[in-house]
């Protein structure tokens, strides 16, 4: 079987000036950046369908991802791939200390457990500790310095707030955020009433902003939450065009009344449950 190191020979090979790909030849690091979310979307895709047999397959395509990156700054002379294996397995220590307290990667495993709850808290100071280190300016570090950007917006909404959980800027449970779902909702019917675009979309933003809080509090991965909304959308639409094709119909030449009759047609067959009819 090929090795790490052979992959790393192809890259290389894939960037020789004179000999290698004309398309990988001119990619740079911003080029490259669409490639990887979109292999790490595809990563969860495949686990998220119980697709295991194409597991490996994209994650080779994402481990090829921080190849690539590596083999740019290998060229710029900034770092290279073992670099990145170093980094991130010294992070892993330091990050573990109630799993290597002495800093040893191989010592031997004899260290006191702690709770979920006791690690997740260790965590979260060290990465603090670890944002005031890199910070130029301490004395203006904000808790949210290093959520990315480029998360997407559900994730990043949820991060934010869980930041700000932890200094006690949260509601205590689920039900006051409900609430504000609620006067969320009323104020982007207020905003629509007034017939102002912008105002509905700020409106609009704050709700989904809520929505991703109530989530949050009640444990559940708004990401991943509206990706299964999404593939449940998906399946029943699908659902219903092939049961217009099966009576020769198009969708254009159906009343909503009679799309919707599919529609819990689809969803009686999801729950197993006999139709009307």
């Amino acid at each position: 079987m090929y090795s790490l190191e052979d992959l790393l020979h192809l890259m290389n090979r894939l960037r020789d000036p004179q000999y290698g790909c004309p398309w990988d030849i001119k990619q740079t690091w911003a080029t490259i950046v669409p490639h990887t979310l979109e292999e790490a979307y595809e990563v969860a895709d495949a686990i998220e369908r119980g697709d295991f047999d194409h597991v490996q397959g994209e994650l080779g395509d994402l481990l090829f991802q921080v190849v690539y990156y590596s083999q740019l700054a290998r060229e710029e002379g900034r770092f290279e791939f073992a670099g990145v294996i170093d980094s991130i397995t010294r992070k892993l220590i330091r990050r573990h200390p109630h799993v290597f307290p002495t800093g040893d990667l191989y010592a031997p495993l004899d260290v006191p457990r702690l709770s979920e709850e006791q690690v997740k808290q260790r965590w979260e100071e060290i990465k603090a500790e670890e944002r005031t280190e890199k910070s130029s300016a301490p004395e203006q570090l904000s808790l949210l310095d290093d959520v990315p950007a480029a998360l997407p917006a559900l994730s990043r909404s949820a991060k934010l707030q869980k930041r700000a959980g932890q200094v006690g800027f949260d509601w205590p449970d689920a039900l006051p955020v409900l609430d504000k779902v609620r006067e969320e909702l009323d104020e982007v019917l207020e905003a629509m009433s007034e017939n102002d675009p912008e105002a509905v979309a700020d409106e609009i933003g704050d709700l989904l902003f809520s929505v991703v809080n109530l989530a949050r509090h009640l444990k559940v991965d708004p990401e991943t939450a509206l990706r299964g909304a999404n593939g449940k959308f998906e399946r029943r639409f699908r659902f219903i065009e092939q049961a217009l094709r099966d009576t020769h119909r198009p969708m254009e030449d159906c009343t909503l009344e009679e799309l919707d009759a599919l529609w819990g047609e689809a969803k009686r067959q999801e729950k197993n449950l006999p139709s009307c009819g």
